[in-house]
């Protein structure tokens, strides 16, 4: 899981510093839209709203445009009929993928993530090909040289609900089911941890190991879905050894 954890840690210091903000912004608005518009505008009683603002603050949205996104849910606003879908599909190495897409056009989303499929060598397939593969997490990334204590933050962690802490080379992978999530992020503010990033997301059960050559065709995939507006999250069960991953980011 290392080479898969740390690739999602660095796309997402990519995108937070990204000159594409608007747009990563405006695909958090849709995540906190359609959460308040089917479960109210109130975070408390609220998981996936709840869930949709800790992520929009991981990636430093103003406080402002969450709560213009939570209007707009709730009928304060104009807001548009945005759709849930997932398709599900294989990457190079027969690499399972899931995407979660929010459109308000559901045939052209249909038809253009076929296309971003078969254009970089991937296949769309059926409902439930590979969802089977993975399992919704919370997932909290808390980076070594925020200077936290290693033995504080799992006890932290543990205590609050976690259910398990990994330790990469430069990072802590905290994971915890869907409902203690929210407890564990708010107990490690409370203690003064600095988040890197936390979400609730899929995480896959096993990986597939890549060589340089896979790795560059399944990122290139995972990159093309990424950057398709209707995409809110793409989820992927490759792992790249570190020193690919490595050369790979500076490419």
């Amino acid at each position: 899981m290392s080479g898969h954890s740390k690739w999602s840690t660095i796309k997402h210091k990519k995108a937070a510093e990204d000159a594409k903000r608007g747009q990563i912004f405006s695909k958090l608005s849709r995540a906190i839209i359609v959460a308040a518009r089917e479960g109210g505008g109130n975070p408390e009683t609220n998981i996936a709203l709840a869930n949709a603002i800790e992520k929009a603050k991981s990636y430093s949205m103003p406080k402002e445009n969450i709560e213009r996104a939570i209007k707009r849910g709730t009928g304060e606003g104009s807001a548009e009929e945005f759709e849930k879908i997932t398709y599900e599909g294989y990457g190079a190495n027969g690499v399972a993928i899931m995407v979660d897409v929010m459109t308000d056009n559901r045939n052209r989303a249909a038809s253009d993530i076929r296309r971003i499929f078969s254009r970089t060598g991937g296949s769309l397939g059926t409902t439930g090909c590979v969802a089977w593969m993975f399992e919704k997490k919370g997932n909290i990334i808390v980076n070594k040289d925020s200077g936290v204590d290693e033995d504080a933050l799992l006890e932290t962690a543990l205590e609050a609900g976690a259910e398990d802490m990994n330790t990469e080379d430069d990072h802590y992978e905290i994971i915890t089911d869907p409902e203690s999530f929210r407890g564990v992020v708010e107990a490690l503010e409370k203690a003064g941890v600095e988040i890197a990033s936390a979400q609730v997301t899929m995480l896959p059960k096993t990986t597939v190991k890549l060589d340089k050559e896979s790795a560059k065709k399944v990122l290139k995939l995972v990159d093309a879905l990424e950057d398709y507006e209707d995409v809110q999250e793409v989820y992927a069960n490759f792992d790249i050894p570190d020193d690919i991953l490595a050369e790979l980011a500076e490419e």
